[in-house]
Formats: structure tokens, sequence, C-alpha cells
């Protein structure tokens, strides 16, 4: 009589592969809100990149010279959305083209010509971003880029570079909107632009079946 084999449960299959993106967008506090509703991704870090500063806290980037970025990790399934679907929704998270068009004074500082902002949030640490970890991401984020410039009447001002490291934010930051709902400037901003992307999202078909 031939031996069955063991039964196995869906706790011993092993894990699906997953795939990482690091992107700025003004507040993460705004962009991890809404890349929690995309359909294939798993986990949202928010966290510092692109600057210089090593193991930078929440102080030292609102300085705005760290040269850090607010930006997101982004763990999602390959099998179900691809880097670049991560990134052709990017365009729609917010505004890429957000630079100042003259010298300013805004919150008490003065603003060189070129500040990145999103909102009426300004500074480096706001800017619009793209960190690759692979020359194929490069590639998949220049082609993105120039695809949807045709959206957009400035010139996108998205930096695209290359990830150095990322550094976690504290933990009071990680899932912000969910844990603190009624946050002044979850009400007034991060809840806004996490609905126009969720429309955004149900349009496209790209919507966690969970958060419909």
């Amino acid at each position: 009589m031939a031996s069955l084999a063991p039964l196995t449960s869906a706790a011993d299959a092993p894990a699906a592969k997953t795939e990482t993106a690091i992107i700025g967008g003004g507040c993460f506090w705004c962009v991890e809100a809404q890349y929690l509703l995309v359909k294939g991704v798993k986990k949202v870090v928010s966290g510092y990149a692109g600057g210089k500063t090593e193991n930078p806290t929440y102080e030292d980037i609102c300085t705005g010279e760290t040269g850090h970025a607010e930006v997101i990790q982004i763990e999602f399934d390959p099998a179900v959305i691809s880097f670049k679907e991560i990134i052709d929704l990017f365009w729609d998270a917010h505004d890429p083209t957000s630079v100042t068009k003259e010298d300013m004074v805004k919150h008490g500082k003065l603003l060189p010509k070129g500040t990145a902002y999103q909102g009426n949030d300004y500074g480096t640490q706001y800017r619009s971003a793209i960190f690759y970890t692979s020359e194929e991401q490069k590639k998949i984020a220049l082609a993105s880029r120039d695809a949807a410039q045709k959206n957009w009447k400035d010139p996108i001002a998205t930096e695209i570079a290359p990830l150095k490291k990322f550094y976690p934010a504290e933990d009071y930051h990680q899932n912000f909107k969910a844990l603190n709902p009624n946050q002044g400037y979850v009400r007034a901003v991060v809840d806004p632009k996490t609905e126009k992307f969720r429309h955004t999202l149900e349009d496209k078909g790209k919507i966690k079946p969970e958060a419909k």
C-alpha cells in the first residue's frame, strides 16, 4: 500500500517572494495611507532616505538640512502588482511638479526658487522622489516619468536616484492615519488625499478588496 504524503497547511507553504519600492511624495503619513490601499501591497514602512545624515530623527528631518526626504518603503507581491504599476500610480498620489517658482518666505523661513513642496508642506524633506535599488527599477522609473509628463503642464521635478540607505521612521509615524483618525492634519490633509486616491484605484482596478 502506497504511503500518503503528509498534508500541509497554508502556514507551512513557502511565503510568496516580495519586492520593495522606495518613493516620496510629500508627508509620509499621506503616501503611506494611500499605498496601504493598493492591491498586492503587503507592507508599508514610513522612513527617510536621500540625505547624508546618519540615523536621522524626525526632529532632524524637520530642519530641512539633512538632505533626506520623507519616504515610504513598499513591500509588494510582484505576482499581483509590478514595480511599474507601483510607479505609474505614484503620479496620481501627489503633484510631482510642485516646486516654488520664485524665492519666498514660508513659515518664517526663506525658501529659494525650486524648493519642493506638497500642499502647505514646504522643504526638501517633502520633495517628490523615487529611490531605485537596481538598474531595472531606474529604467522603469524614468520611462514612467516620461510617459506621465504629458498629463502635467509644468515639468515633473521628481528626483530619481539610487537608494543609499533607508532609515525607518519612529514607531509613532507608522500606520499614522489608522491610529490617529482624529488628528488635525489627518482630517484636513491625509483623509482627502487618501479618498481621492481610493477613487483612482477603484477606477483602475488596483484597490484591495477589503479597502472598497
